[in-house]
């Protein structure tokens, strides 16, 4: 009865845990089994209790937990198996939990091909990470994720974060099989955004005009596609970070390209994955080119990755501006005409649509389209409307402000009355709340 008391308060208090409990930094080892397709983890959180609190919880889904301790010592839990809720052992101030636990998942993380074609990928925008990684599906909780990676040494893993080596300890037991690579990020990230890759991969490093490694991946039987997959990410990269104004956030870049991938892109931190599709020589890059989803993912980079919305209400800062951005990068590549004429695009598949979809682009259920093209749409709006130089000081004003932390539609137009008399609310009104 106790416990089941401490997990119907803890529902309660849920969304009260971010201003009562900060969760700092997280050393995960995860060791996934192709044959079995699960996972078995041994994770580290440093977390802070800010004040007073009965119970923390951390999102699990149908997970086994053992070791369970909290600053050093053995303390009881619940698992209900949702999450991993604690009710005792921590204290006001810094705390450290471990433990060790194990999941077959059945979604988020993927195992696909066989023999040396085998490849295990995560996709967990959404809430869905905690499918495979105990961590948080509030994205308002950001947190330092150090992932070490234990698989066969003859495939190649990849996570977030700058890589520090592999080697075939764990433990401090060798294993003459395995590696366990080791990576590590140095500042704050939403756990959606935490990635794994494994398979039969090599990469070409290239180098940004800032000095950022740009890790570009592909499978052996694709060198020859190399040149036309990645055709202008250089150029896209070098554009995006002057456009924007603010430096490229984080230690390195990596894209993943991957079989079977349910979308065209994803944007971790530090390491977007994308579909094997978008992986073209000469003759495919007329056809089905990366161009675009690569500068769309790079962007989410500095929005989404950097600054995240607080709330699906608020996803047009996110896919608005990943959308507006991307299509400036194409401007950059292939010139004005494609660019009006990409807006024009837009503009007519909005007006379609407004026929049968009235759902406003500030509401967490709206359309792709709304959230995408019609975000898009409205940040150049405000660029017509206020100037290309205030508008870009608007954005990097922005970005500045809400760095590592989590933002909302209010936060940015607040930024544009700073330097501007443009009506913001008959924007909001016109733009984001009425669906015309």
């Amino acid at each position: 009865m106790k416990y089941l008391i401490l997990f119907l308060f803890s529902i309660l208090s849920f969304g009260q845990q971010t201003t009562k409990v900060d969760f700092i930094k997280c050393n995960a080892l995860v060791q996934p089994n192709f044959e079995t397709k699960s996972v078995y983890g041994e994770i580290g959180y440093d977390f802070k209790v800010k004040s007073e609190v009965d119970s923390i919880k951390i999102d699990a889904v149908s997970m086994t937990f053992s070791e369970v301790k909290i600053n050093g010592k053995t303390v009881n839990y619940v698992n209900n198996n949702k999450q991993l809720i604690l009710f005792e052992g921590f204290k006001n101030g810094d705390n450290k939990l471990s433990f060790t636990y194990t999941v077959t998942p059945k979604q988020t993380i993927y195992f696909s091909g066989i023999d040396q074609g085998m490849q295990i990928w995560t996709q967990g925008q959404g809430k869905y990470t905690s499918h495979w990684l105990p961590s948080f599906d509030d994205v308002n909780e950001k947190v330092i994720f150090c992932v070490s990676v234990n698989f066969d040494k003859k495939f190649k893993a990849i996570s977030n974060g700058t890589f520090k080596n592999a080697n075939t300890k764990r433990n401090g037991m060798l294993n003459d099989t395995n590696y366990t690579w080791n990576f590590e990020m140095q500042k704050p990230m939403s756990s959606y955004l935490v990635m794994l890759a494994i398979g039969n991969f090599l990469h070409k490093t290239e180098k940004s005009a800032s000095g950022i490694p740009l890790e570009n991946y592909y499978k052996p039987v694709d060198e020859d596609k190399y040149q036309y997959t990645y055709k202008h990410s250089t150029e896209i990269f070098n554009f995006l970070e002057k456009e924007i104004g603010v430096k490229y956030p984080w230690k390195v870049y990596r894209q993943v390209p991957v079989e079977d991938f349910l979308y065209a892109g994803m944007e971790n931190t530090s390491a977007t994955i994308f579909a094997q599709d978008y992986v073209v020589d000469e003759s495919g890059f007329n056809d089905r080119n990366y161009l675009n989803v690569n500068a769309h993912e790079l962007a989410h980079q500095w929005f989404g990755d950097l600054v995240t919305a607080k709330s699906g209400k608020h996803h047009w800062l996110q896919e608005g501006f990943a959308t507006y951005y991307a299509l400036l990068a194409e401007r950059k590549v292939f010139g004005d005409d494609y660019f009006y004429n990409q807006l024009y695009s837009y503009a007519n598949r909005l007006k379609v649509a407004a026929k049968t979809d009235t759902i406003p682009v500030m509401n967490e259920k709206a359309s792709s389209l709304s959230f995408y093209q019609k975000g898009a749409w409205a940040l150049h709006f405000i660029k017509e409307s206020i100037g290309e130089n205030k508008f870009k000081k608007v954005v990097k004003n922005y970005i500045e402000k809400y760095q590592y932390k989590n933002a909302e539609t209010d936060d940015f137009l607040a930024e544009i009355r700073k330097i501007s008399d443009f009506d913001t609310d008959k924007f909001k009104k016109v733009w984001l709340e009425d669906y015309n």
